[in-house]
């Protein structure tokens, strides 16, 4: 399935072995790593095409499923639990409906997902026609090929989704000092999953660059992976930040803003300022991620509501209900509402973003072990 601007592949959980080195040996081989192009899986050569979700009837009273993601490294023999996938996410109710774990109601099923990774609740407003999922629709998300229709995903009960609170250091702003001594500013927040924000300003960059500006940039990126390594440490999911990117190198990510500009999308489009709150430039996996991940866009949204904050101090407007942000392939719109003085116990009424997604095939996968 393709969900949002990420694709998977969706198990139920009864197909597959329990929790353990033989299931992450089996999931390794359906995708086709290591290898830098899973010529031998499916797996689509990126970290935004190597993911998997694994589904189940809930027995939680406040659940209609558990759902476990994985995300799978292309080139190293690894594949990692400790977060979620906002995008892969998207898919998990219209796989609900469609494969009977949900009764379905027409119009709209809302499905209640309990992810497991994380031990949050999000809550998913399906759109369905005759019994199943519809993905005809006139929505659009950019970074995917024409519309769908669209589906409402509810993020506001993740808040403190790996570390239990909103601001796991309890500042909004925490000073890291570098290798190279360089005292950069950053907000940690954690909503969804942990994310770590700087200002583009601050390590030498401008926060609309293109994908290739980046990614050929090692200075840069040698750069945002320290400060996303040394904030690990800070959370304890590395016992060092030198060894972050073995321990934890999905999580937490990473992702530079700035105030609002115009640029140009991957594709060729034109996007200006006008259109947009803020830019945002977020690395996963040691690369520019080609749009923006869903669990990092209601980070963002989260912490862009705090007063203070790096996110807060490069967005046009924090009044509206909504916030626009500015990606490599355009610009992203999540809900927000709540928030609060920092000082407080910030409270988020709504996090929502709106995804589409798509079944592409029901397979048989053969594996050689």
């Amino acid at each position: 399935m393709r969900g949002g601007t990420s694709k998977g592949v969706y198990f139920h959980a009864s197909d597959l072995p329990p929790e353990g080195p033989e299931r992450d040996d089996l999931l390794l081989r359906v995708m086709g790593s290591p290898d830098a192009l899973q010529i031998d899986g499916l797996g689509g050569s990126r970290a935004i095409t190597s993911k998997v979700a694994i589904i189940s009837p809930s027995s939680r009273p406040d659940a209609d499923v558990d759902y476990t993601f994985a995300q799978v490294s292309v080139d190293a023999p690894l594949v990692q639990w400790n977060g979620n996938c906002g995008n892969i996410s998207a898919g998990v109710g219209p796989f609900a409906v469609d494969e009977g774990l949900v009764p379905a109601t027409e119009g709209i099923t809302k499905v209640r997902i309990f992810n497991t990774n994380t031990q949050k609740i999000m809550t998913a407003h399906v759109p369905v026609a005759n019994g199943h999922h519809t993905p005809d629709g006139v929505f659009a998300i950019p970074g995917v090929p024409g519309s769908s229709a669209e589906i409402v995903m509810d993020w506001s009960a993740t808040v403190g989704a790996r570390t239990g609170t909103l601001l796991p250091t309890g500042n909004v702003v925490d000073h890291l000092s570098l290798s190279d001594g360089r005292n950069v500013p950053v907000t940690i927040c954690d909503v969804g999953n942990p994310a770590v924000w700087v200002a583009a300003e601050s390590v030498g960059a401008r926060g609309n660059e293109s994908k290739s500006e980046i990614d050929d940039s090692a200075t840069l990126l040698g750069t945002l992976q320290e400060i996303r390594a040394r904030v690990a440490e800070m959370l304890a999911m590395s016992p060092s930040w030198r060894d972050a990117d073995t321990a934890t190198p999905g999580l937490p990510v990473v992702g530079m803003v700035a105030p609002p500009s115009d640029y140009t999308t991957i594709n060729g489009t034109r996007i200006l300022a006008t259109e947009m709150d803020l830019t945002v430039r977020l690395v996963f996996m040691g690369k520019l991620h080609e749009s923006l991940a869903g669990t990092a866009s209601v980070n963002l949204a989260a912490a862009s509501r705090l007063p203070g904050s790096v996110v807060a101090d490069a967005v046009s407007d924090t009044g509206s209900d909504r916030l626009r942000a500015g990606h490599p392939s355009g610009v992203m719109r999540t809900a927000v509402a709540g928030g609060g003085k920092a000082e407080d116990p910030p409270r988020f009424h709504l996090l929502g973003m709106s995804r589409t997604a798509r079944r592409i095939a029901d397979c048989r996968v053969y594996v050689q072990m």
